[in-house]
């Protein structure tokens, strides 16, 4: 049920033309880089479909930055899915992998990594090519985004492995939903994307900030309702519609539509934000070619919103039921049939 949850949301979201390109080519560097060990962890993997999601939420990259795009995806994805709750020591090898993807953006571009493993490995040859042609300054601002990304994903870890897993209330849970979303820095790509940057006073400009916050608050929430059923599958208390439940005593049903009614409200926030962006531009006195790089920025909001959200209504990843050692392996607390973490 959750996964049909539809939304109406007011853009059109492009998709790339590049999208079989760039999805045939990703896929063979997957399986090359050991990101999937098993032909089962293979199958499951293309049936999420994160080249889709790839080519709607940076639909004007061009061939070439489509595929580094969509092997950046993967990487998010895949190690989000690492680990085992039937192996609580498993939080402290994360949070080592971990450190080491955060520290990577901070190394000068190429430098090899100091933890190996087939996810610190792709990410060290992604960075080189992720980064090319952006400034210092956008690219200190995505690593500080992605730090924080991976920062709360090692305390969710933390969380379940203590067994604390569910505990935070709604206030709580909804400012770690912002970090563990990871939308700035997904936000912050789709410059990368289009070659521009968003003028830094418009970026640090509260509207703005205000409308990024919104966008990943909105992402999150319509995320956790989609990937419901995957999520109680394997017993995972972060997620709105569980916290909801829990902390108001509703049914299932009642939580989910109080989880829809805050995303709308998320979204509609965000929309009132938005009509001020050309005010936002005035105060600031920008010029032309500036405005227009902030009207990118604004696409790139946009493309996240309704890209993801299309692609989630049809990913295989969400899907209510699974069978074989997918099945096994999500019933068993994991999130992935491969270990990605060890040489």
């Amino acid at each position: 049920m959750p996964q049909d949850v539809r939304f109406d949301l007011p853009f059109d979201t492009p998709v790339s033309e590049h999208l079989e390109y760039a999805r045939a080519r990703h896929l063979r560097w997957v399986w090359e880089m050991r990101l999937v060990r098993s032909r089962e962890g293979f199958e499951e993997y293309k049936s999420w479909d994160l080249p889709q999601a790839a080519a709607r939420t940076y639909p004007h990259a061009s061939a070439d930055d489509m595929v580094v795009l969509m092997n950046w995806f993967s990487l998010a994805f895949l190690f989000d899915d690492q680990f085992d709750a039937s192996q609580p020591d498993r939080a402290d090898r994360i949070a080592e992998v971990a450190r080491e993807l955060i520290v990577t953006p901070l190394r000068p571009a190429g430098s090899p990594p100091r933890v190996a493993c087939p996810i610190t490995l792709a990410w060290a040859e992604v960075w080189n090519h992720l980064s090319h042609g952006m400034s210092l300054t956008w690219q200190t601002r995505f690593a500080a985004s992605w730090g924080r990304f991976l920062v709360a994903h090692c305390e969710e870890v933390d969380l379940a492995a203590r067994g604390l897993e569910g505990t935070l209330g709604l206030d709580e849970y909804a400012e770690f939903r912002r970090r563990t979303v990871g939308i700035h820095h997904s936000i912050d790509a789709g410059e990368r994307s289009r070659g521009f940057e968003v003028p830094a006073q418009a970026m640090g400009h509260p509207v703005m900030e205000r409308m990024r916050d919104l966008a990943a608050d909105t992402i999150g929430f319509m995320n956790d309702i989609h990937s419901f059923e995957r999520e109680k599958r394997r017993g995972d208390g972060h997620n709105l519609i569980a916290v909801l439940r829990r902390e108001r005593g509703c049914s299932w049903q009642e939580a989910t539509d109080e989880a829809y009614r805050m995303t709308i409200a998320c979204l509609d926030e965000y929309l009132e934000l938005q009509e001020r962006v050309p005010q936002m531009c005035d105060a600031l006195r920008l010029d032309e070619a500036e405005r227009d790089r902030v009207r990118m920025g604004v696409e790139a909001i946009q493309h996240w919103i309704n890209g993801n959200y299309e692609w989630a209504l049809t990913s295989g990843r969400y899907a209510a039921a699974k069978e074989g050692p997918v099945a096994t392996a999500e019933l068993a607390g994991r999130g992935s049939v491969d270990d990605l973490l060890t040489v």
